[in-house]
């Protein structure tokens, strides 16, 4: 019997032995599955600052590039409007000129009034008499510009193709 109780002394020895090895595997598991967890706590941690970032960078460079964007069509605005402006004062001047020129063709001056010191009554019938004047050689100056408008018009046209010729028709010889 001695050799039994040595043989299950034996057992009994192996398997305190393979619980404790067991024991120690798993506590051993136990903390590499913990290191586990935290580095992929620790990676998603920086994977979602990473993101974060380059959103706020991407953001920021929208933003940049919106403010350069309405900063050039202000520029543009303003340079169209200057154009245009400078466009029209040149035209307005040009008209001016024309209107002058016409006037001066068709020989419309301003007809000043005298006026002689004592002579009240008669100054004012000087005035009216000029005003007629001046309404008549008005209504003239309408004529005569109007005239010239459609001359001008006639003369901007293009010239009139020339007829074909035609033989001409002889006369028959009376014998």
């Amino acid at each position: 019997m001695g050799d039994e109780k040595g043989f299950l002394d034996k057992i009994g020895d192996a398997m305190d032995e393979a619980r404790r090895k067991a024991s120690e595997v798993g506590t051993s598991l136990v903390k590499k599955a913990g290191v586990a967890a935290t580095d992929a706590k620790r990676s998603v941690g920086k994977a979602t600052t990473a993101a974060a970032k380059q959103a706020r960078s991407a953001r920021a460079t929208v933003k940049r590039k919106a403010k350069g964007a309405q900063a050039d069509a202000t520029k543009m605005l303003g340079k169209a409007t200057r154009a245009v402006e400078s466009t029209a004062k040149s035209a307005a001047k040009s008209a001016n000129k024309a209107v002058g020129k016409a006037k001066r063709a068709v020989g419309i001056k301003k007809t000043a009034v005298k006026r002689k010191p004592g002579a009240k009554k008669a100054a004012g019938r000087k005035t009216t008499a000029a005003k007629s004047a001046v309404k008549k050689r008005a209504v003239k100056a309408r004529k005569a510009v109007k005239k010239a408008g459609a001359t001008v018009r006639k003369a901007a046209k293009k010239p009139a193709r020339k007829p074909a010729k035609r033989p001409v028709k002889r006369a028959a010889k009376k014998s």
